[in-house]
């Protein structure tokens, strides 16, 4: 994972309190960035360690979770496209679980002093999302982007943290 120090310890902070509030999940974490930064085709962001991309979580048809698959040839799962039920062959998104992993992102950023700049969902999905148990808190305490991102956003969603910085002490 290449990200930020600050960042990596919400993450990572996220995932353990996932693991005690829905132990049956499945979460994926997607693409981050360059160890070094800079230029990470094609996005435009990714280029500092702020930036993550996580895969939705989904249930497969006899309603386990499962990892979305994230083979080659669909490229590395950024190719997926679910339609318009959040479907996608035999997989569903689970909207519960990427509700209660937004929620613990938050909660892992806030007691780090990090923030969470912007959250880019596909917004086909927003109700979906806003349905559920963490819907109306995550609606009204992330800055969600509104509109269309330039690129698809269906089969993951992306995650701006906003980290302090420190002054230098020369």
């Amino acid at each position: 994972m290449a990200v930020g120090m600050g960042v990596a310890q919400v993450i990572v902070a996220a995932y353990a309190a996932l693991a005690v509030a829905e132990p049956g999940k499945t979460y994926v974490y997607g693409e981050t960035g360059w160890p070094s930064g800079g230029r990470f085709r094609p996005h435009r962001t990714h280029q500092n360690g702020v930036s993550v991309d996580f895969f939705v979580p989904v249930v497969n048809a006899a309603g386990q979770s499962v990892p979305l698959p994230t083979e080659l040839t669909q490229r590395l799962g950024y190719d997926i496209e679910f339609d318009a039920n959040a479907r996608y062959g035999q997989y569903r998104i689970d909207f519960v679980a990427l509700g209660e992993h937004l929620h613990q992102l938050k909660q892992a950023a806030k007691a780090r002093g990090v923030g969470i700049s912007l959250v880019i969902p596909e917004p086909r999905f927003l109700p979906f999302l806003r349905a559920t148990p963490r819907g109306a808190s995550l609606s009204a305490s992330l800055p969600f982007m509104k509109g269309q991102a330039w690129v698809r956003h269906d089969e993951h969603y992306h995650v701006d943290f906003a980290v302090p910085c420190k002054p230098n002490r020369n």
